[in-house]
């Protein structure tokens, strides 16, 4: 890419997109270089393009990370409320459910329900939504883990929704009520413990809801 009138590399995530950390990506004049720079976002561009990067908020290897957030160290995500959501659907669309865990200091809570019929990106954005109107105190920071690429492209990376655009800007209005949230992308069933109990109360609340239709 082109920063200034060099051209450098820059970090990207498993997806291609530029690794964003608070308004900076990560670049290298020379891939063999040792050197590496945190440089300010608005000033890299495709070496074809005029345009500034897209935002996004996804891990970098070349910073330390707690629990997949690159922008916070261990003490101040334990000051962070702390929310892992997901979503499921037997069959696409079909019975969903979603599920939320939230823990904050000493404090955790947890959210299974059926929603009934949807699909799976509706089931990952309601249990978005359910988690955000979950927090009572907006001026917390507040960390929410999603493992859904298409909830967070529409969250925090600006794509425009074509589909289910009631739900995300109910959503959006919800985040602007937030002094500090960050959105965080995991990955699915990689064994991060949360994130899989978050996806266990979603399949859990279709499966109670299919036993009592029984």
């Amino acid at each position: 890419m082109r920063f200034k009138r060099n051209k450098v590399w820059v970090a990207v995530d498993g997806q291609g997109l530029p690794v964003v950390d608070n308004g900076k990506v990560l670049i290298k004049y020379q891939l063999d270089q040792a050197h590496q720079y945190w440089v300010g976002q608005n000033g890299i561009y495709p070496l074809e393009e005029d345009g500034p990067l897209p935002q996004a908020q996804l891990n970098s290897d070349h910073r330390p990370t707690i629990d997949g957030c690159p922008a916070l160290d261990a003490a101040s995500l334990q000051q962070a409320l702390r929310i892992y959501t997901d979503g499921a659907c037997s069959g696409n669309p079909g019975p969903a459910g979603i599920g939320v865990v939230m823990l904050y200091r000493h404090h955790r809570k947890e959210i299974s329900r059926y929603i009934g019929t949807a699909t799976n990106n509706i089931a990952e954005l309601e249990a978005i939504k359910t988690g955000l109107e979950a927090v009572r105190n907006k001026n917390l920071p507040v960390v929410l883990f999603t493992d859904s690429s298409y909830a967070m492209g529409l969250l925090s990376q600006a794509w425009k929704a074509k589909h289910n655009r009631e739900l995300v800007e109910r959503i959006s209005r919800l985040v602007k009520k937030f002094k500090d949230l960050r959105f965080v992308k995991v990955r699915g069933h990689a064994g991060h413990p949360e994130n899989e109990r978050a996806d266990g109360l979603a399949t859990g609340a279709i499966q109670t809801a299919g036993n009592k239709a029984e």
